[in-house]
């Protein structure tokens, strides 16, 4: 298929190059369809292709906001030379490791297993039945610092498997066969060793801190990464220890996690201008990062900025939240409703510009500052966000090793706003406001920029995550920041339109790539739904944001659609022998390895998340299928409780799990109000104001036929306690440990409640919350 593209209008030069990539639909695969390389999709064409041949397979992976995998592109897949080499020797596979995260993982594996790590773009060499044979990342076209170049690893290569084939073969079926059983998580018990869940969190903390930086934030030396799963179980610690009376090691777990924050906020991997966060920095300042900005950090970012929010009511972290969710529905947002995937860290430097750099969006010159503010503006936004002459990208020597931005400036909060103050002799509200004008003056000159790559997939797991964010925030948020002139890139919104833009992404999932008759979901959307199918993770996650837009909505719908979910995921993944999710259903031969991941990395593990989708519909819910699900849930756990007791700081959220499973029952509030009333939109308000790993919101409405039928169904002992007063008011019962408290009519009275400790209920009903009554 390589070619001139005929298409196209009749003005514009066609391309000199066209292949089988030009029929996809994912951006990345689109972004290599003019290479001169022969590249194939990931299918039957390119394994019969080989096989028939009997060439090897060169399988390169990445994504299309990855800024390693661009330079790859332009230094060796648009190099006539290198094609010819690739088009004559090997059978040339491009995957797009965001649509196609099954066929990644095997990979990734191996070349983890052989190299100690890995990363993007992925390049591995395969024999034709798909056994490994080689692999590595991004290789220079030329040898180089004592690392062989890609031309000399495709001779190496063409080499060996002419001379030593069968070698290669035997290897490859060693390695999988290896793989397989290095990966292959099975339980032989459905019990947990005695104490463990209660340990889980402890562990996992102490590992942290040992790792904690005092003097930059975070919990590891650079390149810094914002890993919200380490938040999320430093906040579950904290909570732990001041449910336990240790008030002085609480304190300390919430000082290392909201300093974290804090500086994370301050940092250039944090968009001042644009809102929203870039991937991570390379050095140990949060300061120049790689510029790509990608939805799963996003989604649960702005949950961490929320739970710390709802712990101390500090306005900061409240802001952070929003200049996020901002960003998402300003830049990112599908206009049906989605959420698309990223935006690249390349862009021109200018109009016209036939070549991309990374950052060049994003960074400015200190004469461009002067330029576009007014004099004194500019002298104060200088001073805070340590603007220089000469660039500031030399605070580490990681900043900048190859001298990419010199001259340029990442913005960084190096000082307070009461300190830049005192500098410029302004007041500190004075600065702010002066700040936040010069923020959005920059950002109105930054759109007549080119603008990055934007990557138009929807993909459900991503958006699963971002739900779950705008369902949370539009309770947890609901006073405005005094003087919104001071926040943007926060636009202002009224807390209602997040629940809107949360139900919008669920009903474009439920639109675009669901499949209701068979109650299957596929993995993303663009365009048309993706030819892969849904995994775990999109399983899991859209089920977790399901969970959070039901207990900030109330809308039955979406609950009655995780209960479909979790169906459908159970019978794809679970392992119901071994226990535990496999991270991909069965009947893809091309897949050799069905893999459990635990890994809870830039994204979480499905089956962290599937655990504590299981604990919640279990508390949720009552009967049989409360019980199978805390069945699954325990099985679950037993797979990986010798990764918890090992490295329990690769796996916090399943350590959060486990943590959760400790707790003998949830705390479920219960509230009994017609839905959207004022007063029961208060109590709503009140039950999710809190920081409570616990709790479980349930709201229902007597005079709604949905919410009647669907509890009768479910949960009847909970429709039976849903009453209102006797002068029609929404009333909220608290219940833990199934006994429950008299019900409560004013959001303070119940926010009092809640903040009081579950063990030491004042005045109880005789309701047994999802039993049978006393």
């Amino acid at each position: 298929m390589i070619g001139a593209d005929k298409d196209g209008d009749k003005g514009a030069v066609a391309p000199k190059h066209t292949n089988r990539l030009i029929k996809e639909q994912s951006p990345y695969l689109l972004q290599h369809a003019h290479n001169p390389v022969d590249w194939y999709p990931w299918g039957e064409e390119a394994f019969a292709k080989a096989q028939s041949e009997d060439k090897p397979i060169f399988l390169s992976v990445g994504y299309s906001t990855c800024h390693w995998c661009h330079v790859m592109e332009v230094e060796s897949f648009e190099s006539e030379q290198i094609a010819q080499l690739m088009n004559e020797w090997f059978v040339n596979i491009k995957v797009d490791r965001e649509e196609r995260p099954d066929v990644d993982k095997v990979y990734m594996t191996y070349v983890q297993a052989i190299q100690g790590g890995g990363g993007w773009p992925m390049s591995v060499f395969l024999t034709p039945d798909l056994k490994p044979i080689v692999g590595g990342t991004y290789f220079a076209p030329e040898d180089k610092f004592g690392r062989p170049g890609f031309k000399t690893v495709l001779k190496r290569v063409k080499e060996v498997w002419t001379t030593k084939k069968d070698a290669l073969r035997e290897s490859g079926e060693q390695v999988v066969q290896q793989l397989a059983e290095a990966t292959s998580a099975i339980s032989t018990s459905q019990d947990l060793p005695e104490g463990i869940a209660q340990q889980a969190v402890q562990l996992c903390a102490n590992q942290l801190t040992r790792g904690y930086d005092s003097n930059q934030g975070g919990f590891g030396g650079p390149p810094k990464f914002p890993r919200p799963v380490e938040i999320a179980l430093m906040l579950q610690r904290y909570k732990r220890l001041e449910q336990n009376g240790k008030e002085s090691n609480a304190n300390k777990a919430l000082d290392m996690t909201l300093f974290t924050l804090r500086c994370m906020a301050r940092g250039g991997i944090h968009d001042h201008v644009g809102g929203g966060f870039h991937r991570y920095s390379v050095d140990e300042y949060w300061h120049v990062p790689h510029f790509e900005k990608m939805l799963y950090d996003q989604g649960q970012l702005v949950n961490v900025y929320l739970d710390a929010f709802a712990i101390c009511k500090e306005t900061q972290y409240a802001v952070v939240a929003r200049d996020i969710l901002d960003y998402l529905r300003r830049q990112l947002n599908h206009p049906e409703g989605g959420i698309f995937s990223a935006e690249d860290a390349d862009s021109a430097e200018y109009h016209g510009a036939t070549r991309k750099k990374e950052g060049a969006f994003y960074v400015w010159t200190y004469q461009e500052i002067e330029d576009i503010l007014p004099e004194v503006s500019a002298a104060v936004f200088a001073s805070h966000y340590y603007v220089k002459p000469d660039g500031n990208c030399n605070l580490s020597r990681m900043s900048d090793p190859h001298n990419e931005f010199t001259g340029k400036n990442v913005l960084i909060e190096r000082q307070s706003l009461a300190e830049t103050a005192e500098k410029v002799g302004h007041s500190v509200e004075n600065v702010a406001e002066i700040l936040g004008g010069c923020r959005e003056e920059l950002y109105g000159f930054r759109q007549r920029r080119p603008h990055p790559h934007l990557d138009d997939k929807v993909i459900v797991a991503w958006n699963g995550l971002a739900l779950s964010a705008f369902a949370r925030a539009s309770r947890i948020l609901q006073k405005e920041p005094e003087g919104m002139q001071y926040y943007f890139p926060v636009t202002g919104c009224n807390p209602k339109e997040y629940l809107s833009a949360a139900g919008n992404v669920a009903s474009f999932i439920r639109a675009k790539v669901y499949d209701e008759k068979a109650k299957r979901l596929f993995r993303s959307y663009r365009k048309q739904p993706s030819a892969a199918q849904g995994f775990l993770d999109d399983y899991a996650f859209l089920i977790a944001g399901l969970l959070d837009l039901y207990e900030a909505g109330g809308q039955t719908q979406w609950l009655s659609w995780a209960l479909d979910l979790q169906s459908a995921q159970d019978d794809l993944f679970l392992d119901k022998v071994g226990g535990g999710y496999f991270s991909t259903a069965e009947g893809d031969p091309s897949i050799l390895l069905r893999m459990k991941e635990d890994y809870d990395g830039a994204e979480p593990s499905g089956n962290s998340v599937a655990a504590i989708n299981l604990l919640r519909l279990s508390s949720l819910l009552c009967g049989d299928r409360s019980e199978q699900y805390q069945r699954t849930a325990e099985h679950l756990m037993t797979v990986f409780e010798a990764r918890v007791r090992d490295m329990a700081m690769a796996v916090p959220l399943m350590c959060c799990a486990f943590d959760m499973l400790a707790v003998q029952s949830k705390r479920q509030i219960v509230i009994a109000g017609v839905k959207h009333a004022p007063d029961t939109e208060a109590l709503v308000n009140a039950a999710h104001s809190l920081y409570d790993p616990d709790k479980i919101i349930i709201q229902i409405d007597e005079t709604d036929g949905a919410d009647r039928d669907f509890w009768k169904a479910n949960n009847p002992m909970a429709l039976k306690m849903a009453r209102r007063s006797d002068e029609g008011k929404a009333l909220a019962y608290v219940c833990q440990n199934f006994t429950c408290f008299a019900p409560v009519s004013d959001p303070q009275s119940l926010e009092q409640l809640l903040k009081s400790h579950p063990s030491a209920p004042a005045k109880v009903s005789t309701f047994k919350l999802g039993s049978s009554s006393k």
